[in-house]
């Protein structure tokens, strides 16, 4: 036997796969996770001029006018409906994978309960609101 130390230089590591950052591109599954989880950036923007709205709203009637001026220029009317579309998207795949965590009803009736749930609040607010919106 040598008395030398045994060098780990030669000895191979445990195999690791090159991955490119673009690796969830190839698969369908991936790419729509990532579009899911995406979803957060128009909503965002949205409760970003909800709460700049409540601020104004609390501050001057010339301030809240110009809020309103703000919420209705094209870019900002066209993000906000970006931001409506992705909650409506997240929502889906949201109420479609319900059913797989807790199995508690046939997962048809799940998604339907779920959406005629959303539906039923929403009209509710707005017979709360008046017509408001």
């Amino acid at each position: 036997m040598s008395d030398k130390p045994v060098s780990n230089k030669t000895a191979p590591g445990p195999y690791q796969p090159v991955m490119h950052r673009y690796w969830w591109l190839q698969h369908r599954y991936f790419r729509l996770y990532m579009l899911r989880e995406a979803t957060v950036l128009p909503l965002l923007f949205f409760i970003g001029c909800l709460l700049y709205g409540l601020y104004c709203l609390g501050q001057s009637e010339a301030q809240w006018q110009g809020w309103l001026a703000f919420m209705a220029q094209p870019w900002v009317v066209l993000l906000n409906l970006l931001a409506f579309i992705a909650s409506l998207f997240h929502a889906k795949t949201f109420f479609e994978l319900f059913p797989r965590v807790m199995p508690l009803a046939p997962a048809g009736f799940m998604i339907a309960g779920q959406w005629l749930a959303t539906l039923l609040v929403a009209a509710g607010l707005i017979v709360i609101l008046g017509g408001w919106i």
